[in-house]
């Protein structure tokens, strides 16, 4: 090549670089052969076509045989390998091989098999992470203590050294050096891998090379695991994939549902596990406890014979199989519980009983289960929420027996594998206590209060009207969609919450003289700061032996001791403490039972007042309501110290912003949806669900419910798409908001172009099925048909257009293409003059 061609072709890379760092907007002419033809001949198009018709049919049956492996082989062979082991028979082992092949039952082994592929995936997943934890936290006492010699003991220490001796050992023992560790050396940190104990490799961590780890990382992509980077070994991964998935099956299924097998039929349970609905799940819970005893024992035998590899290998597994069994136990079945004990309790607001519950359990296992653990979920995460509120404004030591879960030090994980199981299943029966108790006095006492005070207020009404002409979907969607972010998404709630629960407690406190129990004075808040008085003394010096079970317990618990803030008691100190439950428990029932739902019963029922209304939307809408007024409360005290000229201002400001945001939200939140709900049934539903000799009934309130859900997807698929003059349109509005709003540029950029499109796609066929079509049609039913019809054969053709106009441009970029291809010598830039240039530059 020529080096002042070179040369050439990187000043213009050069100068195109310039041009682009200071924002000049250049243009290239293409330079073509003198040669080339006017027109591309035939030849020159039909190879370029073949060529990319080739070219997208390879990359097709790549994509294609890539699909077909992970979402079809692979899940279809851990479904009929998972079937097969569970069948219990030889046959079904022997005729594997055929059944991978049989085309029965494929939709539904193949998502059946996602969810087997899912498991394993999550076990393993949960293995690698389990063994980090491991390896960062160390593992439990007795795993650590294994391979520990004996150590002869230090002389006694000061109780106020304490936690400074106990980091310096832990500071010299982490930095002796391997080589001065002789037969009479301390122990190992904790945080040993204990892979390398006892295998003499105490240097290979000190061997290792960050760069090569970090190459071989580079070199395993997602798309080279998945094969989208269109090589083949994706084969070798789906096989090692199924050969994972099997063995994972036989370990973490296989083997637990058998022992749990014959653990019941040892007990002789099998029937009782068998009319819980679940027996399988039972079964292998079952099995895995059997298998932790097992490991337990197994160890015990170990460390009697000596085998120390065996024996740390036996622990490990016992502390996957009690991690695994106490998250079950955590995430399952104690949300389960609260979800069970939730419904029980609440079974008079809703006029059921334990019969209506039993039968729907019976008749939907599943189903029900979910629900329960859902609800569960929800109330143990607003729970523990509340808490952490309560700990931002009680006094520290108030809450003693709940976990403080805010605590960076705190590690669930951590606590599963250090503490003993005892301790678990007694934090387990405690958090079970606290759950249930709380449900008890929020809940079940409340509802028995209402119903000797108020016997005809409950119970609630939870199914619609059948004379009501909406669709219950569409109100739990309205009420998804508009009413619950709209509170959620706030957040002014928590500030509100956070003060109301402040000013109680200094009411209460004030009322029962616990103030300093409740909530601490100042000297106590200093005290804990500073941990001193003013005299430079410790603020409350502990007793004899009192700091080293703080230590202990510290260590214990693997949580730093926390502070102690002193407190005065009054007399009748107990007294106090009910009459302050008995206070929560009345202002609960008076603050959240009592207001709420009869102002939203009046707000629903005072144009209905002889139709039952569903007291989960009522509720909903009152609490909106109620956020609202707060909402406009806050806003005019916010305003009150400013004057009442500048209040007078703020007022009209805001009624002409609020008038602003009821027009926008008229055509916004009113018009569009319902304009876009009624084209999509008349495009869709009717066609599919209403009979050609039926009349279709339109109700708008259901039309428009579902058109706010249908544009919020519209605009969410808007704003992940292309750059339009419809994306900027919202973009631009979304950053106004409501104070900065241009109600103009909505009116003119957003809301008039698509209330056009929808109005033209609603009224051209109407005009032309009722218009036009009767003048040239006069059989009834053809012309029945034509309108029925009509609709979405206009989609239909729009659809076309729209491919065919995608294809045309396609084939134009096709035919510049080749033509580049093979004319193209360079491009000339048309709109940059260096003399301009430089006279700027002078």
């Amino acid at each position: 090549m020529d080096p002042s061609g070179v040369l050439g072709a990187m000043d213009a890379v050069l100068e195109k670089r310039v041009l682009r760092a200071l924002g000049y907007r250049f243009s290239f002419t293409p330079i073509y052969s003198p040669d080339m033809p006017r027109r591309l001949p035939l030849r020159d198009l039909a190879a370029g076509l073949l060529s990319s018709i080739g070219t997208a049919v390879k990359y097709w049956l790549h994509y294609t045989l890539v699909a077909t492996a992970w979402l079809g082989i692979v899940p279809l062979t851990a479904c009929r390998i998972y079937r097969a082991l569970f069948a219990g028979t030889i046959d079904a082992i022997l005729t594997l091989p055929f059944e991978m092949l049989s085309t029965e039952n494929l939709a539904s082994d193949i998502f059946q098999g996602c969810f087997v592929v899912t498991c394993t995936l999550f076990a393993f997943a949960g293995l690698v992470w389990l063994r980090e934890q491991i390896l960062h936290g160390g593992g439990p006492d007795w795993l650590q203590r294994d391979n520990l010699v004996p150590q002869a003991e230090d002389p006694p220490r000061l109780l106020e050294n304490i936690p400074e001796e106990l980091v310096e050992n832990l500071e010299e023992n982490n930095v002796q050096e391997p080589e001065a560790a002789g037969p009479e050396a301390g122990p190992p940190p904790e945080n040993a891998d204990p892979a390398e104990e006892g295998d003499g490799n105490v240097g290979e961590d000190n061997n290792w090379i960050p760069m090569e780890w970090d190459r071989a990382a580079e070199e395993i992509t997602w798309e080279r695991l998945l094969g989208l980077d269109g090589s083949l070994m994706f084969l070798e991964h789906v096989f090692w994939v199924i050969s994972l998935n099997t063995l994972f099956i036989l370990i973490f299924a296989y083997s637990p549902y058998h022992m749990g097998l014959m653990t019941l039929s040892l007990f002789n349970m099998r029937e009782a596990a068998s009319a819980s609905h679940f027996e399988g799940l039972l079964t292998t819970l079952i099995g895995y406890c059997t298998v932790g005893i097992w490991f337990v024992v197994l160890h015990r035998i170990a460390a009697w014979l000596g085998f120390n590899k065996a024996k740390r290998i036996l622990g490990l597994c016992y502390v996957v199989v009690k991690v695994s069994m106490l998250s079950v136990v955590e995430i399952g079945i104690i949300p389960l519980v609260c979800g069970w004990w939730l419904d029980i309790c609440s079974l008079a607001m809703f006029d059921a009983t334990l019969k209506d519950r039993e039968n729907s359990f019976s008749s939907a296992p599943g189903t029900s289960i979910f629900i329960h653990w859902l609800i569960g979920m929800v109330y143990v995460y607003y729970f523990v929420s509340f808490i952490l509120l309560l700990r931002e404004i009680l006094r520290p030591g108030v809450l003693w027996f709940l976990r403080n879960f805010n605590d960076p030090d705190f590690s669930p994980i951590q606590e599963m594998i250090h503490l003993p199981i005892l301790e678990h299943i007694r934090k387990l029966l405690i958090s079970a206590v606290i759950f249930g108790s709380a449900v008890l006095l929020m809940l079940w006492l409340p509802i028995r209060i209402l119903k000797m005070l108020l016997p005809s207020f409950l119970p609630y009404t939870v199914s619609l009207n059948n004379d009501t002409q909406v669709n219950e979907l569409s109100l739990e969607l309205l009420l998804l969609q508009v009413i619950l972010p709209a509170l959620l998404e706030q957040s002014h709630t928590r500030i509100w919450l956070k003060g109301l629960v402040r000013n109680w407690c200094r009411v209460v406190a004030w009322i029962l003289n616990i103030h300093s129990y409740l909530l601490g004075d100042g000297d106590g808040k200093h005290n804990r700061e500073d941990g001193q008085n003013g005299n430079g003394q410790p603020a409350n010096p502990p007793e004899a032996g009192a700091g080293l079970g703080a230590v202990h317990q510290a260590l214990f618990m693997m949580e730093p001791p926390t502070g102690f803030q002193p407190h005065e008691r009054p007399t009748f100190f107990i007294a106090r403490l009910i009459g302050l439950l008995i206070a929560g428990e009345a202002s609960w029932l008076f603050g959240w039972l009592a207001p709420p739902p009869p102002a939203p019963q009046i707000s629903a029922t005072d144009t209905q007042a002889e139709v039952k209304v569903h007291e989960l939307y009522t509720a909903a809408c009152g609490l909106y309501l109620c956020w609202l007024a707060a909402r406009a409360i806050s806003l005019v005290l916010g305003w009150l110290p400013q004057g009442r000229a500048a209040m007078v201002d703020r007022l009209k400001q805001w009624c002409i912003l609020g008038a602003k945001t009821i027009m926008a939200s008229t055509l916004l939140l009113g018009v569009i949806p319902l304009l876009f709900g009624l084209l999509l049934e008349l495009v869709v539903i009717i066609p599919l669900r209403v009979p050609i000799h039926q009349t279709p009934i339109l109700f708008i309130w259901q039309d428009w419910a579902l058109g706010v859900l249908y544009t919020k997807i519209a605009c969410a698929i808007t704003m992940m798409g292309p750059d339009w003059f419809l994306r900027a349109a919202i973009e631009r509005a979304y950053r106004d908001g409501i104070r900065d709003m241009n109600l103009t540029f909505i009116f003119k950029e957003l809301a008039a172009p698509v209330i056009v499109s929808f109005g033209l796609a609603l009224s051209i066929p109407y005009v032309m099925a009722y218009s036009v079509v009767p003048i040239f049609v006069t059989n009834l039913h053809l012309k029945n048909l034509i309108a029925r019809r009509i609709y979405p054969f206009l989609l239909l053709l729009c659809v076309l257009n729209v491919i065919i106009f995608l294809q045309i441009r396609q084939f134009k970029k096709l035919y510049e293409h080749i033509k580049n291809d093979k004319y193209l010598v360079g491009q000339r830039l048309v709109n940059y003059d260096h003399r301009k240039k430089t006279q700027a530059a002078s």
